[in-house]
């Protein structure tokens, strides 16, 4: 599972882990981002605005995504099939997991998307995902996070339901939770991982 994070993901993930899956967590390289005041923070692709209708660095997101993309296909050429691989990712990196797992031609197991959106949104039309038009996706989000609003999280749901199967995708919310995590998150992820990623024989 590749978990797109900037810090502290790593630790969360180890409560979780199963001792059959290999967990990679790449971290984003630091870059100055206009939210930011264009001082250099850990940020996968510039941000620019945080409403639905601010200006996307589109540049950025593709290059970011390419980048995951490549390291995809180094654990493919190591021998483990794509269809054994989640994107995952918290903020940036879950809008990252998202946006690559829908634009890549590598078929994927599943998508874990937390407190985040879908960039670049409006390029997508109806049905032009490619291999991955039955992904899994689990989607969770804060009722009270003052980033990334729980709006980001339900405009991105129904946005995804319009391009793959509406069947695989599970939107989860938690009461009070902020920009951040909690037990029965994490325990939903738990879940999906060792649902979409079972033991092999």
């Amino acid at each position: 599972m590749f978990f797109v994070n900037r810090h502290g993901w790593s630790e969360a993930l180890a409560g979780i882990k199963s001792p059959h899956v290999k967990y990679i967590c790449p971290h984003a390289p630091f870059m100055p981002v206009t939210l930011n005041m264009n001082m250099a923070m850990p940020s996968w692709f510039d941000i620019i605005g945080l409403s639905p209708d601010s200006q996307e660095d589109e540049v950025g997101i593709k290059k970011a995504a390419e980048n995951v993309k490549a390291l995809i296909d180094q654990e493919v050429k190591n021998g483990i099939p794509s269809n054994r691989i989640i994107l995952g990712g918290f903020s940036q990196g879950g809008a990252l997991s998202l946006y690559t797992a829908l634009t890549t031609h590598q078929k994927l197991a599943g998508v874990v998307a937390l407190s985040c959106w879908l960039p670049l949104r409006t390029s997508f039309v109806q049905g032009a995902v490619g291999v991955n038009k039955e992904i899994p996706v689990l989607q969770c989000h804060g009722d009270c996070d003052p980033l990334v609003p729980l709006m980001f999280g339900s405009l991105t749901v129904e946005k995804l339901k319009s391009m793959i199967n509406p069947a695989n995708i599970t939107f989860r919310t938690y009461s009070g939770m902020m920009h951040s995590s909690c037990i029965e998150e994490m325990m939903d992820i738990k879940q999906f991982i060792d649902k979409h990623l079972p033991p092999v024989d």
